[in-house]
């Protein structure tokens, strides 16, 4: 791009600035743009590759989003003390930029299109992932990349019933709602939403609400466009001469394919196959099509099964738009047949088997120690996360064979969008102190598996006895939109989800949706398409979450006996050096002693996390005897540990497995007449006597009396007998 001098706007959003910058840095990418919102600053980059790419048949998009610690003051933990592969949170961020941008690219464009984003800096009241994805529209529309944006991005929370824009962190926290909305001047293209059970009608209410923020992100965009047009910092859009086959070649596939297709899906819906029969039946009509056409086009092999693929994309579309069939036969609100298990892994916590039609998922719950959080090295204010959920999605469960790798983007995208579902029921972890883990396992699948894994986990988690505030369900939604004409699907399969529109994940309990996850493959959907979708789903959650009752009613009142059991306390945070010790050893000695894991922290929280109810009621009283408070004024019958000349000391709480107790010293001068006696003569090691507590000396240890004590009694009216010596035989002087 050629051009000189830098192009500098600026917007007010949710009342922060935000400034838009471009022709300063990285001048050689197609586009570059440098966006700050408040003190958060992101360099947003926009690259393409000059030739497509032979031999594909998608679109080659690649969104990274870089974050950099120094953009919060951070060094990176680990040997290395650098930035490594990207954390979860830029994953799921790629994805939400990725998503939104991906649907508004020509559909056979086939040039390698780079969007890299990288976090400069970080003002935690202005979310990163929002100004990268307005900064990654914004190069994307300022380069001669085809692009139908722009687009912009924003999020709304809900605080005391009132819509907030764009929520600080102190607002998030008080928030019902995170929903991330992005779309262009016409519609929405993505939403994604965690909730604590808000309803269908609210969530349409907020996604208007943040559309109308986006459409003047919109409208700066395009202004900020022109401007920079006019000064050579933007570059007019290339066009693409896309090669179309031959019109006697697309009508002889057109011809013979067409009445073929809808013959084999009408049979289909007629005797409802399923997949796998689906299939196999029609590759085999697809060989025998391209079989035919070869004879008479021997050269256009590849042509023609592209050609075959669009006919059979448009057959399957016009006969749920016109005759109402889908290719299973169901109705368009009809869920497929729905089937539930628990407690199939007998030494696992917690497990559930979720079906829906050939989609099937296993669920297993796994409760550990508050000391087994996640710890989190990102840009985030989060420090650690206790409730996890994983997704995996091996070759088997679509009848592949590839090798397993390592979670890719999908997965970890499905496994937050599920955790972002059951969060909202999560108790807290005061009323249910474990760390808790999920992993699904996908077995089966043909239509949406992060919905399936939602079913799944809720019962595995009741299964486990964890004492949910609901069970959650989950649905995935399509679409098939003809211009102004649309139909809603219920439960899409991997075929109307690779043939539709759109595919609008909505998991929550009875009483509001808890997660929402929309991608589209139009230009945008209306408030009205939201509206009808969520709806339709919400009547095809409470049918699952009758399905989930029938299973297993309420969470289990019992743990399995395979969980570890975690018993808790709260202690006077003075107190923490008397359970840590010196350099560890008494918190050392009690975990040796019990066999519990222990987690101290700095409020005075004590969590015990043990293998049996027993060994973790061992550890809990021996915490709670070093740290008794000896309360001033109180009366103890102690035992004397050791004895001096200027008195004795007394154990008045005593010590657990051969841990100390509290002990105290009784002064000569507050014991009773000794009579011309020493104090060894009086007092032996393993005496009882009663004692009182009278203070602490300048050191912090305690006095004790037996003088006060015995006072203390005698006013109560108790008989007290005062010490005398004990008998002891005299030693006589030889006669002279």
């Amino acid at each position: 791009m050629e051009g000189t001098g830098i192009l500098r706007r600026e917007i007010s959003l949710a009342g922060r600035p935000l400034v838009l910058e471009v022709g300063r840095v990285a001048r050689q990418a197609s586009s570059a743009v440098l966006a700050r919102y408040g003190d958060t600053v992101v360099l947003a980059t926009a690259t393409m590759a000059p030739e497509p790419r032979e031999g594909i048949d998608f679109f080659p998009l690649l969104v990274d989003y870089e974050e950099r610690h120094y953009a919060v003051g951070k060094i990176p933990g680990g040997f290395l003390r650098r930035e490594g592969k990207p954390g979860e949170k830029a994953i799921l961020s790629a994805r939400l930029i990725d998503r939104s941008i991906r649907p508004l690219f020509p559909q056979k464009m086939r040039h390698d299109v780079h969007v890299v984003t990288t976090i400069l800096s970080v003002d935690q009241n202005c979310a990163p992932e929002i100004t990268a994805m307005i900064g990654a529209s914004a190069a994307l529309t300022l380069s001669e990349i085809p692009f139908a944006g722009p687009i912009g991005g924003v999020i709304v929370g809900q605080v005391d019933g009132e819509w907030v824009l764009n929520p600080t962190v102190e607002q998030e926290q008080a928030s019902s709602l995170h929903l991330v909305v992005a779309g262009t001047q016409e519609a929405v293209v993505m939403v994604e939403c965690g909730a604590r059970m808000v309803p269908e009608s609210r969530i349409v209410e907020a996604i208007s609400f943040g559309h109308q923020a986006v459409k003047e992100l919109a409208s700066f965009l395009l202004a900020f466009r022109e401007e920079a047009l006019a000064l050579g910092l933007a570059a007019p859009k290339k066009e693409f001469a896309i090669p179309e086959p031959p019109a006697e070649l697309q009508e002889a596939v057109r011809a013979l394919a067409e009445p073929a297709f809808t013959e084999a899906y009408r049979r289909y819906a007629s005797s409802r196959l399923d997949k796998k029969a689906r299939e196999q039946q029609t590759d085999q009509l697809r060989h025998e099509l391209t079989a035919q056409l070869l004879e008479r086009y021997p050269e256009e092999e590849a042509t023609i099964k592209e050609l075959l693929g669009e006919v059979e994309h448009q057959v399957v579309r016009a006969l749920i738009a016109g005759e109402r069939i889908r290719a299973d036969g169901r109705g368009f609100t009809e869920i497929r047949p729905l089937s539930a298990e628990v407690g199939l892994l007998p030494r696992a916590h917690g497990s559930a088997l979720f079906t829906r039609g050939q989609t099937q998922v296993l669920s297993v719950v796994t409760l550990g120690a508050v000391g087994d959080v996640q710890i989190l090295d990102d840009l985030d204010v989060d420090e650690s996360k206790r409730f996890l959920h994983h997704y995996n999605f091996p070759p088997y469960s679509t009848g592949e064979v590839r090798p397993i790798r390592s979670p890719g983007r999908r997965e970890i995208g499905h496994g937050a969008l599920v955790e972002r579902a059951l969060e909202a029921v999560i108790p807290e972890e005061s009323v249910f102190p474990y760390t808790i883990r999920i992993v699904s396992e996908v077995l089966e699948s043909n239509g949406s598996t992060s919905m399936a894994s939602v079913c799944a986990s809720t019962l595995a988690l009741m299964d486990a006895g964890v004492p949910i505030v609901a069970p959650v369900a989950g649905i995935a939604m399509g679409l098939i939109k003809e211009k102004e004409q649309f139909i809603v699907l219920t439960d899409i399969q991997g075929l109307e989800d690779h043939l539709g529109d759109m595919d609008f994940k909505v998991a929550g309990t009875e009483e509001g949706v808890t997660a929402l996850q929309m991608d589209i493959k139009v230009t945008g959907v209306t408030a009205e398409i939201l509206a009808v979708a969520l709806n339709q789903a919400r009547e095809a959650r409470l049918q699952i979450l009758e399905v989930i009752r029938r299973t297993l009613p309420s969470p289990r009142p019992e743990l399995s006996p395979y969980a570890p059991r975690v018993l808790s306390l709260v202690i006077n945070p003075d107190k923490i050096r008397d359970v840590i010790g010196p350099g560890g050893k008494i918190i050392r000695k009690i975990i040796e002693l019990t066999g519990a894991e222990i987690d101290v922290e700095d409020d005075g929280r004590i969590f015990i996390t043990a293998p049996t109810e027993s060994a973790g009621q061992q550890a809990l009283d021996i915490i709670k005897n070093l740290t008794a408070e000896a309360a001033v004024g109180q009366v103890y019958l102690g035992r004397v540990t050791r004895v001096a000349d200027f008195g004795c000391f007394v154990e008045i709480i005593p010590g657990v497995l051969g841990l100390p107790g509290k002990e105290g010293l009784v002064h000569v001068s507050q014991m009773p007449p000794l009579k011309g006696k020493r104090v060894d003569e009086v007092f032996k090691e393993g005496d009882q006597v009663l004692v009182k507590v009278i203070g602490y000396d300048n050191q912090g240890r305690l006095r004790l009396s037996q003088k006060e004590a015995m006072r203390t009694a005698e006013r109560a009216g108790k008989k007290v007998e005062r010490p005398t010596p004990p008998s002891r035989p005299r030693t006589r002087s030889s006669p002279k």
